[in-house]
């Protein structure tokens, strides 16, 4: 039988993200030699003679200077026209590119162990948020929620973890945990009363219950966004207010005359139809969490030898490498063809989104099949990229358009994601220009969070003194 939305084994790919966050769980005790944070953030800093990338338009501002004091940026403009605070440390940016600080908009925090305590140990958790800090993620959005994480994010708002700023999905409604209306409405007021940013939606949930919930997440304020359920389908979700559509859920299978196939998707995929569904979503004014790179590991059932490979596996322990090796073998069985079929049609549905107006945010699924945290993120871009989107538009997804998202879909302010005047220091400074090759974001000589500046050689000490802790 086919999976539930066509997105491969939907069940498995849920088991599998707990699975890994309880391997992250055993194994990321230690904590490596990095920054610490100061109880508050305070200061002046001045990067001068830099060239900006603002992210409010595609546009590059050469020999400027950008001031941050106290964790706000308060003045960008071209050199010698602004005044530098005489206390501000001074950040040569000559020769380098200052841009927003990126977002992950689909990762997962480790939920609570169980039968353990009420939430993870302090030092897992910074491990994760080192990983994404390390890689220019100044801000995460968690899709599988836990009571604990409320009190997380006042902590790192309080400054009390060296991380991006987060926004807690609630635990899912999905088939078992909402099986009526009834159940529905009492995790959407729960979810609501306990303070989460959104409501996180997985596969199994009726139309019946969907249409309840809907009306009760208006009535409350809360959003909502993740999976498509089958029952509910695509264009039924635009219409009734899904603020963030991930994994590009339900469009191939709506494209394709309702099938959850991958064989009978390629073969009865109507492009006609698969631009209309991107036309309602842009008009709808739905987000779009693409998941590509999962997704091609998912399908593709890469070499497990090669991916184990890759630079970043040497920042995860063994067992999580045994376990990605795992869950990658028991993958699902197609044919070359179709593989390829199935995964050049969801480069075109991404194309056809852009191409319509429908805004992308960035996202990984991280932990998941071998997604490190933070460096998943760049391998997204690249096949992002490889789609036919705009250097301009994947930067775009992980900054302006997450700040847009947060103030509309949120309701918290959007003071981010662009490089100006009165915008949180949230900041990534660039050895090369990323509007060139978007290979040049992993050129970082420092990142700013919220005005803290970690440098480079900060970020190598803190990666190298993780990979001796798993052998790597």
């Amino acid at each position: 039988m086919a999976p539930e939305n066509g997105l491969g084994p939907t069940g498995r790919l849920r088991m599998g993200a707990l699975a890994t966050l309880a391997a992250l769980g055993l194994t990321l005790g230690a904590t490596p030699e990095r920054p610490t944070p100061e109880p508050a953030v305070e200061g002046s800093w001045a990067f001068t003679n830099v060239t900006v990338l603002p992210m409010d338009a595609e546009r590059s501002l050469t020999d400027h200077t950008v001031v941050v004091v106290d964790g706000v940026i308060t003045a960008v403009g071209p050199a010698g026209s602004i005044e530098v605070p005489a206390d501000a440390t001074i950040i040569d940016g000559r020769g380098r590119w200052l841009m927003p600080g990126l977002a992950e908009m689909h990762a997962h925090v480790p939920p609570v162990p169980p039968n353990g305590p009420q939430r993870p140990p302090r030092e897992m958790l910074d491990d994760i948020f080192f990983l994404y800090v390390a890689n220019g993620i100044t801000a995460i959005r968690g899709m599988l929620g836990a009571p604990y994480q409320i009190d997380l994010r006042a902590e790192i708002r309080d400054e009390r973890h060296l991380a991006p700023d987060f926004w807690a999905a609630a635990p899912s409604i999905n088939g078992n945990s909402a099986p009526t209306p009834a159940a529905a409405e009492a995790l959407i007021r729960d979810a609501a009363a306990a303070g989460y940013d959104l409501m996180k939606i997985h596969p199994g949930v009726s139309r019946e219950t969907w249409d309840h919930m809907v009306a009760v997440a208006d009535e409350v304020g809360l959003t909502f966004g993740g999976h498509v359920p089958a029952a509910v389908g695509i264009e039924h979700a635009l219409a009734t207010g899904i603020s963030t559509v991930d994994h590009v859920d339900g469009y191939l299978e709506a494209a394709a005359g309702g099938t959850a196939n991958p064989i009978a998707i390629v073969q009865n995929l109507d492009e006609n139809r698969m631009r209309e569904l991107a036309r309602r979503t842009a008009e709808a004014g739905a987000y779009v969490v693409p998941t590509m790179y999962l997704w091609e590991n998912l399908y593709s059932k890469p070499d497990a030898d090669r991916v184990l490979a890759l630079p970043e596996m040497r920042y995860v322990s063994p067992a999580q490498r045994e376990g990605w090796r795992s869950q990658n073998a028991g993958g699902p069985d197609l044919p070359p063809e179709v593989v390829a079929d199935f995964l050049d049609a969801r480069k075109r549905m991404l194309r056809y989104l852009v191409e319509a107006g429908a805004p992308l945010l960035m996202g990984t699924d991280s932990p998941q099949l071998f997604n490190v945290p933070g460096f998943a993120l760049h391998r997204e871009l690249a096949v992002v990229a490889d789609a036919g989107i705009s250097n301009y538009a994947v930067l775009e997804s992980g900054t302006r358009n997450v700040a847009r998202y947060v103030s509309e879909e949120l309701g918290h302010a959007g003071d981010f994601g662009v490089v100006a005047a009165g915008m949180r220091a949230d900041l990534v400074l660039l050895e090369a220009d990323p509007l060139a090759d978007l290979d040049n974001l992993n050129r970082r000589a420092g990142v700013m969070v919220r005005g803290r500046w970690v440098t480079a050689d900060e970020i190598d000490a803190g990666l190298a003194a993780l990979a001796a802790r798993h052998g790597g």
